[in-house]
């Protein structure tokens, strides 16, 4: 069977979860283990609403398309969008099935309100990485979409932002080819996540899991 480099693309929502927590990143990419939350589920019934490849919608100058799979070799990162706006542009390029050159920008839905960290910000700036890739053309700004607070946001795709996504995913391969998980770093996102009940990380920093289970012994 002929080496496909693709199989060992990484996922771009990866790009999220490493920058939210190393730790929970691996735990999920590396070891495969998951954890359903409230919060969880409620990202996924949302992705769902956005991710009906089904519609294809046509407003105008502008072409709706859902769930759209993208990649890059650069980056060797594979994923999807939730939409991508393509809006009539004389510089833009050519769509299958429809007259007259278009520009994508992508849309990423998102279930809770703004984030203090880069971590949504990262992964919009991915996807337009790989749709300029693919589409050999400029991707000048996505939005991300707040569902919480229906808010959205336009974010310009700047080359500092691209750079640091570059440098992330190159970080995230040098722990995927080690197969390395990082230790325990807490803080106060320990409790959203989904994988607090894996990771234990109160157990973790405290004392080891075999003076854990001596003490419940005695006790």
């Amino acid at each position: 069977m002929a080496f496909n480099e693709e199989d060992n693309y990484l996922m771009l929502s990866g790009i999220q979860h490493f920058q939210f927590c190393k730790r929970q990143w691996a735990l999920i990419h590396i070891e495969q283990q998951w954890e359903e939350n409230v919060k969880t589920v409620e990202g996924q019934h949302l992705h769902k609403r956005a991710d009906d490849h089904t519609i294809r919608e046509k407003r105008g100058d502008k072409l709706v398309v859902r769930a759209m799979p993208i990649q890059s070799r650069e980056l060797k990162i594979t994923g999807v969008c939730d939409v991508v706006e393509f809006r009539s542009d004389a510089k833009g390029v050519e769509i299958n099935g429809v007259s007259g050159t278009y520009l994508p920008y992508p849309v990423e839905y998102k279930r809770g309100k703004k984030k203090q960290g880069e971590e949504d910000l990262l992964q919009l700036v991915a996807q337009a990485i790989c749709l300029e890739e693919m589409l050999l053309c400029e991707v000048e700004y996505g939005y991300l979409f707040y569902n919480e607070t229906k808010q959205r946001i336009k974010v310009s795709i700047t080359e500092e932002l691209k750079e640091k996504v570059r440098q992330t995913t190159h970080e995230m391969y040098q722990y995927y080819k080690r197969r390395h998980t990082p230790k325990v770093k807490t803080g106060t996102f320990c409790k959203s996540c989904s994988l607090q009940h894996i990771c234990l990380p109160k157990l973790m920093n405290k004392q080891s899991v075999k003076s854990y289970i001596e003490g419940k012994i005695k006790g």
